[in-house]
């Protein structure tokens, strides 16, 4: 059985499962943001929520006690609305020049693309990031040949990620149904609730992304146990977070797809 005769379209998250090995980009966005408004956050902290719409995850994020008491200490008040637009509004540029510095392809990323086109599938793509934010990074994408047919960003539909609103708005303008023929991938928890929650067969990427968030090179540093550990690590919380498959890289992707049985798929 070939992958065209079990899917019809895959949506790829970018940072961390296309692009930016460890999710590191909007980490350091995050972290310099924060700390204009003189609150000091850890990548820790700031992973916690990945794969949000900005706007969501800042909110969350203000809502940690540790930073919620931070804020206070330093303005005297807790947050509010205004805050959360005004941090958003800062973080727009931090969050576009970071995403387009990491916009190198993870190794087997094109080739996954080529490979699925050549099946006959559909590429997608979404992001927590806005489509401002993105343009630099589509740009730099399309000239190492990657170029999905169809993209979704945060704010384009009422609600981001966990809700499943961002699939269905592609699956709707791409005109693709059932979306048990929809294959989501994404390093994230909440991208892979996402997929889940549509109903697709969802992916979750381990060693590139958030979960691990660790660079290439600082991954690949670790002792083998050590880094061993940190890949079952993540690959754990996606499957908790109810990843059908859980792949290192999308790199793996085909292959794991031509082997996961047909009755695991459609389910």
């Amino acid at each position: 059985m070939s992958l065209k005769d079990r899917f019809d379209l895959v949506i790829f998250d970018w940072a961390g499962t296309m692009v930016d090995f460890g999710c590191e980009a909007p980490v350091r966005a995050l972290i310099e943001g924060f700390a204009a408004d003189g609150v000091v956050i850890d990548a820790a902290t700031a992973r916690r929520d990945m794969g949000k719409a900005k706007i969501d995850h800042v909110r969350s994020l203000l809502q940690e006690p540790p930073v919620a008491a931070a804020w206070r200490v330093r303005h005297g008040r807790e947050s509010n609305a205004a805050d959360v637009d005004a941090m958003v509004a800062r973080l727009g540029p931090l969050m576009r020049d970071y995403a387009a510095g990491a916009a190198t392809l993870i190794a087997g990323a094109r080739q996954t693309f080529d490979r699925l086109r050549a099946a006959g599938l559909r590429v997608a793509s979404s992001t927590g990031y806005t489509r401002d934010m993105m343009q630099p990074l589509l740009a730099r994408a399309a000239e190492q040949g990657y170029v999905p047919e169809h993209l979704v960003c945060s704010g384009e539909t009422p609600a981001g990620r966990p809700s499943p609103l961002m699939i269905y708005k592609a699956c709707v303008e791409l005109g693709v149904w059932p979306l048990s023929r929809v294959v989501k991938v994404d390093d994230s928890e909440a991208g892979v609730e996402e997929g889940v929650a549509a109903g697709c067969f969802t992916v979750g990427v381990s060693a590139s992304g958030n979960t691990v968030g660790l660079s290439r090179e600082a991954l690949a540093a670790l002792a083998p146990d050590e880094r061993a550990r940190r890949i079952a690590d993540a690959e754990a919380r996606l499957k908790a977070a109810g990843a059908d498959l859980v792949i290192e890289s999308v790199a793996d992707l085909v292959q794991a797809l031509r082997v996961t049985p047909a009755r695991v798929a459609r389910a």
